[in-house]
């Protein structure tokens, strides 16, 4: 699985912050991510037009099925190449995917099936760039300052969340959906000369075995996760994690909005509570640079992380909610940074695509299939009991990775 297609510029020592590599790939990194938030809009926005809100939903959800099926190849073509020019491709490939539909769009009236289409093979795209995005800065850095740049990863983004929003909406309202889609795709499409300037570390050596089979290296990469003894916790506790997180803080957090009748501004209220409590996290560790006993803190996050979900659904006001979804923030924004520099520093060099993908294929792939049955259960049994399983799977995560003595005793490396 050779990696010799990367550029051969050692990452600097030093403070990330202050690495003008890494501020080049934060840069792209933020471009691609607003270009991804308008692109969703524009997405619904043209579903919605074309279709009930029920078949809009199922235009929007079709993207995550490709990427939970082929996603862990992802990591495999991540490793196998090398994770900066798998994600110029898959990034270049992104954009014109996003163009043609903006084409598309403008040439004529687009039915479900067409968008449906578009969903599908952007989720295959990015089966493949996902793997290769969150390995890359394994490969930009030095393994002590990965904590500091899964901080900056994750201040770049809230600012896309914050800002993809408004700019998706002004797309749709200056340029109609055709508009919003363009812009998606100039978004996506400018992080590509920033990403070209971007210099990776050259993989030792004895990290670039002989290659073999894309089936074999998958093994090996499951095996390699498997037989580890901090990464085996780790990756299971971030798949339990994410499958008891992303469907409350996302379709279950509408269904409790309307179910106390708080209205889209109160909505509006609690995502804007997570979303501080996320980027104080992200800002703590981009500070910081270095969590002691990272292992432990990560787990025992998780966990808090975990009780506050199930809080959030026993609440009645708007403001107890943001306080509430604030926490949540906070101890999940903590949890999920620490995991991932911790799942970098632990993944063997050769390793870090496939185990990447391993770690997240249930939060960007298989959760957001849940959403159905998030829906169909909070009908029938209401949204408190819905908020409050999902929060025990969350928690069983926490406890996975409590009961493991390696995990807890795991530290980042200085």
């Amino acid at each position: 699985m050779s990696t010799t297609l990367a550029p051969t510029a050692d990452p600097v020592t030093g403070p990330a912050h202050r690495d003008a590599n890494v501020l080049r790939w934060l840069g792209a990194y933020v471009s691609s991510a607003i270009g991804d938030n308008v692109y969703y809009i524009a997405l619904s926005w043209a579903a919605v037009q074309s279709g009930t809100p029920a078949q809009a939903g199922l235009v929007t959800a079709a993207g995550a099925l490709p990427r939970a099926v082929l996603m862990l190849g992802g990591g495999v073509i991540a490793d196998r190449y090398g994770p900066r020019p798998t994600v110029l491709v898959s990034t270049a490939a992104r954009g014109a995917l996003v163009l043609t539909a903006a084409a598309l769009v403008l040439a004529a009236s687009p039915g479900l099936w067409l968008l449906g289409a578009v969903a599908v093979l952007f989720g295959v795209v990015d089966a493949v760039f996902l793997p290769a995005a969150g390995a890359l800065p394994a490969r930009i850095t030095t393994r002590g300052q990965l904590a500091r740049v899964q901080g900056m990863r994750g201040l770049a983004t809230r600012l896309a969340n914050v800002l993809g929003g408004p700019l998706g909406g002004l797309g749709v309202a200056l340029g109609g959906t055709a508009g919003a889609f363009g812009l998606a795709a100039l978004l996506v499409g400018a992080s590509l000369p920033l990403l070209l300037t971007v210099r990776v570390g050259t993989p030792a050596p004895d990290d670039t075995p002989e290659r073999a089979s894309a089936l074999a290296e998958l093994r090996a990469g499951l095996c390699h996760v498997g037989q580890d003894k901090v990464l085996r916790p780790l990756v299971l506790a971030a798949a339990l994690s994410d499958l008891g997180f992303v469907g409350p803080m996302n379709l279950g957090l509408t269904l409790l909005a309307q179910d106390r009748g708080w209205g889209s501004s109160g909505m509006g209220w609690v995502l804007a509570g997570f979303g501080t409590g996320a980027g104080t996290a992200s800002l703590l560790l981009t500070w910081r640079g270095r969590v002691p006993r990272a292992g432990l803190v990560a787990a025992t996050t998780n966990l808090l992380g975990a009780v506050a979900i199930g809080s959030l659904a026993q609440t009645s006001s708007v403001a107890a909610g943001t306080c509430v979804a604030v926490c949540i923030g906070l101890l999940a924004g903590l949890a999920g940074a620490v995991t991932g520099a911790l799942i970098q520093s632990a993944a063997g060099p050769a390793y870090v695509g496939r185990v990447t993908a391993a770690s997240t294929l249930v939060g960007f792939g298989v959760a957001p299939l849940t959403f159905p049955v998030v829906g169909w259960a909070a009908d029938l049994w209401g949204v408190g009991p819905v908020f409050a399983v999902c929060a025990a799977v969350s928690a069983l995560g926490g406890v996975v990775a409590l009961c493991s003595g390696s995990l807890r005793r795991a530290e980042l490396p200085r």
